[in-house]
């Protein structure tokens, strides 16, 4: 017979959860943040494989064997508490969002590849014209700047003059 009691007993102690979520989030997150590159605003089939592994790597250490609904309930509770803890204090506190977002990064400066800066986040030049083609920029001398933003997205600005299409929602038919 199924015992629902047992599902929701605490089986192991909720202070020692909470220091194995704590520990492990920080562990993880600085990982992230400090070791791993930013790609170019996708996620490739190696980026899922590593968080897919990590995962599972990090979920024997948090959980200390529990066994019970409740104890997985306190360890997802403490992970998503420093989550929404970290976003509060990166909106109320710059000098906590310069510490936990990367700074946005030239690529591109008055048409010259920022080579330093690519190497930085080992970012091809053939990337950065596949990038810049999505922007409807096929010359690099057309840029003004194209800078990696910190959730890894490229902006780009044309110089003066230089008029981005945006493409029509037909393609082929003149838009008026």
């Amino acid at each position: 017979m199924l015992d629902l009691a047992s599902l929701f007993e605490i089986t192991v102690d909720p202070l020692e959860l909470v220091l194995r979520g704590t520990v492990m989030y920080w562990f993880l997150f600085l990982l992230l943040r400090f070791v791993l590159r930013r790609d170019i605003g996708s996620i490739g089939i190696a980026d899922v494989l590593l968080l897919v592994v990590i995962a599972d790597a990090a979920q024997n250490a948090m959980s200390g064997g529990y066994e019970s609904i409740t104890d997985g309930m306190i360890l997802v509770g403490t992970i998503a508490a420093w989550n929404w803890g970290l976003d509060r204090l990166a909106y109320r506190f710059r000098s906590v969002r310069r510490v936990l977002e990367a700074k946005p990064l030239e690529l591109v400066r008055d048409g010259k590849l920022m080579r330093r800066n690519m190497r930085k986040e080992y970012i091809t030049p053939d990337e950065i014209m596949a990038k810049l083609r999505e922007h409807g920029v096929d010359k690099l001398e057309a840029v003004k700047v194209a800078t990696m933003e910190s959730d890894g997205e490229i902006t780009v600005i044309q110089h003066e003059g230089q008029v981005q299409d945006s493409p029509s929602p037909a393609r082929g038919v003149p838009p008026g």
